[in-house]
């Protein structure tokens, strides 16, 4: 559905080593800088950090949330503790198993260091 996704960052080091951190637990190769953003890149689409063209600071949306997919819950927690240990903050309920009408899912929840809510998911067997 998406061919890439990209937000906004205050500090382009920062959030590239954070994101390489994070990214990296799910196999995703460090991002690679071009000018004022970074672009991690996947056979199945981009993701992107970048400082704003318009000069203004980069703020965080309020009621969005970027997931990425996890192969297990380990993997989740995995990537939880990456972005934790690269200067992310948790969130919501500490990483868990949440049922609903999507089924059985364990969610990781954190804030980048610019406020940008994110999730790991793993959707579990029913």
């Amino acid at each position: 559905m998406f061919s890439h996704i990209m937000i906004g960052t205050n500090d382009l080091p920062r959030a590239k080593s954070f994101y390489d951190a994070l990214l990296g637990t799910l196999g995703v190769p460090a991002g690679f800088v071009d000018r004022h953003r970074i672009f991690y890149r996947t056979p199945t689409g981009t993701f992107s950090v970048s400082l704003p063209i318009n000069g203004e600071p980069a703020t965080a949306p309020n009621g969005g949330t970027i997931g990425f997919a996890c192969a297990s819950s380990e993997q989740a927690d995995a990537w939880h503790a990456a972005g934790l240990g690269a200067g992310g903050t948790t969130c919501e309920d500490p990483p868990g198993v949440r049922e609903g009408a999507a089924g059985k899912l364990y969610l990781a929840y954190l804030r980048d260091p610019d406020g940008n809510k994110l999730c790991g998911l793993h959707r579990m067997a029913s």
